[in-house]
Formats: C-alpha cells, sequence, structure tokens
C-alpha cells in the first residue's frame, strides 16, 4: 500500500519531514509514495475574508509546481476543492497506508487539520523552531518580537536539515491538469516582468541561495539601501517551502549573516502571532486602534487608485508601487515607506493596502503581511509608536534611492540626486504633482489619532 504525501507550502524534496516520514512508512509497508498538492479556494474564504492564493502567488504556484512536477518524474498528483474532503478521498481511493503533511499556522489551513486529525500526521516544518515551543517564562505566547528573539536564542540553532527524501513515486490515479487550474494570467498579462526577475522551484531556491551567500556578509549594510541588490530575494522561495528556514540558517549563519538571521527569526513571530491573534489580518491588535477614523468616499478611493498604481507624486512610494506592479515584489524598507504613505499620509485603512498586497505580492503571506502592516500602521500588539510618521523625501534621501527611482520612475531619470527625491514642479514634466502635501497629510493623521485616543 502507498503512502501518500500531502504537499501544502513544502514544494521541495530536500529537508521535508512530512516527505522523509512518508518514504519511510512506505518503504515498512513495501510501497511507494503517491504526492498530492491540492488547489483549495474554497476554505480560505474564512469568517468573510477571502484568503485564497493572490494573482501573482498563482503565477508563481504555476512555475513552482511545474518544477516539482518534473522533480518527481511528473508523478506529482494535482486536485482543486476543500482541502480536507480531497486529502480523504485520494487517500481512500489509494488505499494509503499512512498519510503526511507539513503543519501550517493560518487560521484556516489549522481548520483543515482539526478536520483530518484522524487522518494524517502533521509535521513541524516551516519553522526554525516550533512556533508553539517558544514562550514565556509563564507559558504564554510573546507578543512583542524583541523578548520573542531573546528566547528563539536559547533554542538555535536549529536541528540540521534533512537529506534529499529517498522516494520511489508511485503512478498516482488520475488527476487535474496544471493548464487546467489556469493560475496564469492572460488578458492582460501582467506578469510579463516576473520571467526577468524569477526562477520559481526548488533548483531557482538553491541557485538564488548560492548567491546570495557571496553578499550575506554585507546584508546589513546594504538591506536599507533600494538602489542596491542588498536583500536576498529569498522570501517567495521561503513562502513556497522551495527552500527550508532550517536550509538557510545553516548555510548562512558562519557566514556573518546574523543581521540577516535574525530578520528570518521574525518569520517565526509571525507564525507565533498567528497562534495568538488567528484574525491578525483583519482585526487591530492594540483595541484602542479601533477608533480612528480612516477616510472614505471618492476621494479616498481616487488616492488608493494613485497609491497603487504609482502616481501619487513622491517618487520613492511610486517606484515601489511600479517595481510590485512589474516584478510581484519590493524593496523591504520601501514596503514600510509605501505603508506608512498609505496609512497615515492618506489616513486610509491599513487592511486596504494589505489586501492588496496580498493580490500582488509574489511573497504574500498572511502572518508576515499583516504583522508587518499593523506594525507600520501602529494598531499592532507589536509595532511602532502610532503617532510616528515617515517623510517619504527623507527616507529616500538617507537610503539613497536616487538610482531606484530612475529604474523604476524613468520621467525622471534625467534628474540628479538634487532633485529626484523632491522634483520641483518645473522638472516634473508629465510626473504627477504630490496628491497631498507632506504636513498637510502628517497635521490630518495626527488629528485623527488625537480625536481616537479621546
Amino acid at each position: 500500500m502507498p503512502a501518500l504525501h500531502w504537499f501544502r507550502r513544502d514544494l521541495r524534496l530536500h529537508d521535508n519531514p512530512a516527505l522523509t516520514a512518508a518514504a519511510d512508512a512506505s518503504r515498512s509497508d513495501g510501497g511507494e509514495v503517491v504526492g498530492l498538492f491540492v488547489l483549495d479556494d474554497e476554505t480560505p474564504n474564512y469568517q468573510g475574508y477571502d484568503y485564497r492564493v493572490g494573482g501573482a502567488q498563482r503565477w508563481w504556484l504555476h512555475h513552482s509546481l511545474e518544477a516539482l512536477s518534473k522533480d518527481m518524474g511528473g508523478r506529482l498528483l494535482l486536485r482543486h476543492g476543500r482541502a480536507d474532503k480531497v486529502v480523504r478521498e485520494v487517500a481512500k481511493d489509494i488505499g494509503a497506508s499512512s498519510v503526511h503533511a507539513g503543519r501550517l499556522e493560518e487560521p484556516w489551513e489549522r481548520e483543515s487539520e482539526e478536520a483530518l486529525a484522524d487522518l494524517v500526521t502533521f509535521h513541524e516544518q516551516d519553522t526554525l523552531v516550533p512556533p508553539g515551543e517558544v514562550r514565556t517564562g509563564g507559558g504564554a505566547y510573546f507578543k512583542v518580537y524583541g523578548p520573542f528573539w531573546r528566547a528563539l536564542t536559547h533554542r538555535l540553532p536549529p536541528d540540521e536539515p534533512l537529506p534529499k527524501a529517498r522516494v520511489k513515486w508511485a503512478t498516482p490515479p488520475k488527476g487535474d491538469t496544471l493548464a487546467s487550474w489556469k493560475l496564469l494570467p492572460t488578458k492582460p498579462d501582467w506578469s510579463t516582468g516576473f520571467d526577468e526577475d524569477w526562477t520559481p522551484g526548488e533548483e531557482g531556491a538553491a541557485r538564488h541561495l548560492e548567491a546570495f551567500e557571496a553578499e550575506v556578509a554585507r546584508y546589513d549594510a546594504r538591506r536599507n539601501l533600494p538602489s542596491e541588490e542588498g536583500t536576498s530575494r529569498l522570501s517567495p522561495h521561503l513562502h513556497w517551502g522551495e527552500v527550508s528556514p532550517r536550509q538557510l540558517w545553516y548555510a548562512l549563519h558562519r557566514l556573518k549573516g546574523g543581521s540577516f538571521l535574525k530578520e528570518l527569526a521574525w518569520r517565526d513571530f509571525a507564525r507565533a502571532a498567528m497562534l495568538v491573534q488567528p484574525d491578525i489580518g483583519w482585526t487591530n491588535g492594540r483595541e484602542k486602534m479601533n477608533g480612528l477614523r480612516h477616510r472614505t468616499g471618492k476621494a479616498a478611493d481616487a488616492d488608493f487608485r494613485a497609491w497603487a498604481k504609482g502616481r501619487t507624486g513622491y517618487p520613492i512610494v511610486d517606484a515601489g508601487m511600479r517595481q510590485l506592479w512589474t516584478t510581484g515584489w519590493m524593496h523591504n524598507r520601501v514596503r514600510m515607506i509605501v505603508a506608512s504613505f498609505l496609512a497615515k499620509h492618506l489616513l486610509l485603512d491599513w487592511r486596504r493596502g494589505e489586501r492588496w498586497f496580498w493580490d500582488t505580492l509574489v511573497d504574500a503571506d498572511y502572518g508576515n503581511n499583516s504583522l508587518n502592516w499593523q506594525w507600520v500602521a501602529g494598531t499592532g500588539s507589536d509595532s511602532q509608536i502610532a503617532s510616528r510618521i515617515m517623510t517619504p523625501i527623507g527616507q529616500s534621501e538617507k537610503f539613497g534611492a536616487g538610482d531606484y527611482i530612475r529604474r523604476w520612475v524613468p520621467e525622471l531619470a534625467d534628474l540628479d540626486d538634487r532633485l529626484i527625491h523632491d522634483p520641483p514642479d518645473e522638472a516634473r514634466g508629465d510626473y504627477p504633482t504630490k496628491i497631498v502635501e507632506h504636513r498637510e497629510g502628517r497635521e490630518r493623521y495626527l488629528a485623527a489619532l488625537a480625536k481616537a485616543r479621546g
């Protein structure tokens, strides 16, 4: 009898505890392994909120599954529907001796796990340390990153990565074709710039990691500079599990990559945060921020469209939003700048920005995305002071974003560094004027914040 491995966000053959367990179980039973991936667009419609895989993620998922299937000799079984029902049906159809899968922390994923608890053995494999095991001395979950990080360090290094699973793949029963899922955009095809930046799949992740190993020692000095390739750009590979956190730790900790590894641990914190606050994507972590009155109506909607299209009149903001639309990714420092601009200068609900990122980021991740938006907006249990307002122009100058702007806002490409961060009207040409002046936006937000606080 074959064992069944349910691929979720662990689209790799190396360091995959669930897959290794399935392979070991199949050998003890003298059988093979059926590898299954389920496209579930039903379960993520959770409590009235739609967390189906977003548009940019679907592009990535198509190519990642294509690569995984190739690595499996074309024997990946694809099915769509409610994951709990599909997994149970497939297990019955093939007479599975055992069923294995990786554990996830999103509330809808945990709902699927609860429905399958009698059938599936779930394995911890998405974090450095199982998030439920990093707690305070009193046994509670951490709500602030600093103490979480200090507690996590006592559990590091993580267990060593497992070698590539030795699997004898079974010929699967009939399933869906990848093309039938229509994950790729067509009319229009907005993904034409993605191919230049990304190679989804485990092999692409390995090449990307190898390239970053040569740069990680300079990560701390360069990670905030949008004009340089100082970040790892491994986030979409991590999200889909084409490389594991443990693989990154052991590849980079000896290369003076401490700052990067601390950022990697933030991902562990985001998963622990989902256990504390499952509704982190739509509920403020700080109740006192619930009284903040966001702008709504036609003018607010027009400002949101200008933000989304990169037409705010602030070069650093517009460069980031255009990079996002073209490549499905945005530099991390710029993510903070554009998020702060939306939530504070425009006084729009952070959840509007979170939803836009969910659909347009190839690395959109419920825990990371929501936690980061709440941090910037000042609404999370761990966040910056709500009254802190990032100055787009000051940030652009401080972090030398001139060349970054020239690349993504070509209307300003001829301006030198004296003008490009805040072009005077006569130098803007076809580039739009600011949709709100910094002082006006700042005072409007602070007044709304003071009113909310009573």
